[in-house]
């Protein structure tokens, strides 16, 4: 389990994040392939340098555009290049989320629908490989958690394509409101902008919660340097780190607030009411499903039920009114109990395979194989499914007869599992 540590004590910035992996030596290929699948090989250029930045040392970066005539990319055209770019799986869908926050979040503050949002920023190339490298990178390092300090938004105005904006823009702004992401003070800070629409969404959607980090030995840092000039250092750490148990924390299971969103459907297609559950699910529901009932004069209908933590209730209540039938939305906030888990990754003769542990009240750990990878292994051998899932087994009870006791101790429940 890798444990990555966000400290942006002068604001956020995609740049800045990318420079830390780099610092951290994530290969440049591991960015250039990817946005070469999206052809992007030769429109733009890496200015990479060691500096100083009030005495620290750190990686600034600086993305040059080689486009003669930058295109024009709004997110109607830029959604299907990404969704059709022949990148991995897990890459694809990192990316995706990073851009559709984005995209809901200009069309929300400029009044438009997000497929129509021509993005300044967003849609430049340095924005794309801004958010493709950081993506790319946190999975290279293996990163499945993520903890990130509040970062200062800045205060003043800055100069943008619409003219002077206040700081915090408004895409930041909306950002932390919609997301609940709090804002550290910038009181004291030069009237500045310091944290920056890309940076923000890159960590609301990889960051499992803001705020101090938990209990840890750190491994290996990272350090990505700002452009600005300020009163102090401008960097971002980045801090691989193994989570401990200790210092008030316990593997015991955790209690979180979750919303319990519910509606009657009794006028809708099949294909209709699976297009409304997907949305839901995509949209960060934790989970989604149906029970069939019979309602009012005798119709066969539906019991839809999602559960979203209380900070994505909003955006799901939308998608009930966009995609489903019902004209009522029953809603309540309800407690769930989590049990410790974390993810391994089991090495057999067949291939690598992902297990899901959780941590047991009474200490014994419950381990379960990713059905994913069970069936790629499956259709890459040939074999069976039973066949993947009992060599799997032999595997992990080999491993824990020679090693009975897990050697680090699991990290606290991700928001958003369920």
């Amino acid at each position: 389990m890798a444990l990555a540590l966000i400290d942006c004590p002068t604001g956020l910035a995609g740049n800045m994040l990318l420079a830390a992996l780099f610092d951290l030596g994530v290969p440049p290929a591991v960015l250039e392939e990817p946005l070469a699948a999206l052809g992007l090989a030769g429109r733009y250029a890496l200015q990479l340098e060691e500096r100083r930045s009030g005495g620290l040392r750190g990686l600034h970066l600086e993305v040059e555009v080689r486009e003669r005539e930058p295109a024009h990319r709004h997110w109607a055209r830029l959604r299907p290049l990404l969704e059709q770019a022949p990148l991995a799986d897990p890459l694809r869908r990192r990316v995706l989320a990073v851009f559709t926050l984005l995209a809901e979040v200009e069309g929300a503050v400029h009044g438009h629908d997000p497929e129509q949002v021509h993005f300044h920023e967003v849609g430049a190339i340095d924005a794309l490989v801004d958010v493709v490298g950081v993506c790319a990178g946190l999975l290279h390092l293996g990163v499945d958690q993520v903890v990130c300090l509040p970062p200062p938004a800045g205060h003043g105005r800055v100069a943008t394509a619409h003219g002077p904006l206040p700081v915090p823009v408004p895409a930041v702004l909306e950002l932390a409101r919609r997301r609940a992401i709090p804002l550290a003070s910038s009181a004291g800070l030069p009237a500045v902008e310091l944290t920056t629409p890309t940076g923000l969404a890159l960590a609301a959607c990889w960051a499992d919660r803001f705020g101090l980090p938990p209990a840890h030995l750190p491994r290996r840092v990272g350090v990505g340097l700002g452009s600005l000039q300020l009163d102090r250092p401008n960097l971002l750490r980045l801090v691989l780190a193994d989570p401990l148990a200790g210092a008030g924390e316990s593997p015991s299971p955790l209690r979180e607030p979750v919303v319990e969103q519910q509606a009657l459907i009794d006028d809708a297609t099949p294909e209709d009411l699976a297009a409304l559950m997907e949305a839901l699910r995509e949209a960060g529901a934790l989970d989604v499903f149906a029970q069939p009932l019979t309602m009012k004069k005798g119709r066969p209908g539906w019991l839809v039920t999602a559960l979203c933590l209380p900070v994505a209730a909003e955006r799901l209540r939308a998608l009930w009114w966009q995609h489903g039938t019902s004209l009522g939305l029953r809603e309540r906030l309800e407690q769930r109990w989590l049990l410790p888990r974390r993810i391994v990754t089991l090495q057999t003769s067949l291939g690598s395979v992902r297990l899901k542990q959780a941590l047991l009240p009474d200490g014994r750990w419950r381990s379960k194989p990713e059905h994913d990878d069970l069936l790629a292994l499956a259709r890459r051998h040939g074999l069976a499914l039973e066949q993947v899932r009992a060599t799997v087994w032999q595997h992990q009870e080999q491993q824990e007869r020679l090693s009975p006791q897990p050697q680090s101790r699991p990290h606290p429940p991700i928001a958003g599992q369920p």
